[in-house]
């Protein structure tokens, strides 16, 4: 009774850790997202010209396929497009983000948008930011070259 109850003890700790490296293992595979910038600034534009698109690039650096499951952005007049495959190891991607200042007020503004995937870090965010000017677009222009 006692060799099988050592036996026993003995087969459980060993399954224990093969579950453990089997764990580790799968950590270490995981996806991560590293762009090359966080921030986008969309300098001074014209209410006349409302809508700015900017591209916000990015590299799986991790071991694992990375999934962009969802992108959120601050409110309706931020948009966000993104890859729906897998961006495998070493591999880029794009989010391109529209901002539509059309009806806003004109001033300084910086609206975030929010990457969920399946890294280890399952929320990233970044930045859009700019100043809409109520100059027409001709005067904008006059003002910058002065």
């Amino acid at each position: 009774m006692e060799k099988e109850l050592k036996k026993l003890t003995k087969m459980s700790l060993l399954i224990v850790a093969m579950m453990l490296l089997t764990v580790n293992a799968y950590a270490d595979k995981k996806p991560e997202i590293k762009f090359e910038k966080t921030t986008i600034d969309f300098g001074t534009f014209s209410q006349d010209d409302p809508i700015q698109t900017c591209v916000f690039k990015f590299t799986n650096v991790g071991k694992g396929k990375l999934v962009i499951n969802y992108v959120h952005t601050a409110c309706g007049c931020t948009v966000a497009e993104y890859p729906k495959d897998f961006i495998n190891p070493g591999a880029t991607g794009e989010i391109k983000v529209t901002y539509d200042g059309t009806g806003k007020m004109p001033g300084k503004f910086r609206k975030y948008v929010q990457v969920f995937s399946n890294c280890k870090e399952e929320m990233s965010r970044v930045f859009i930011q700019g100043d809409m000017s109520a100059l027409p677009k001709e005067e904008l222009k006059k003002a910058a070259s002065k």
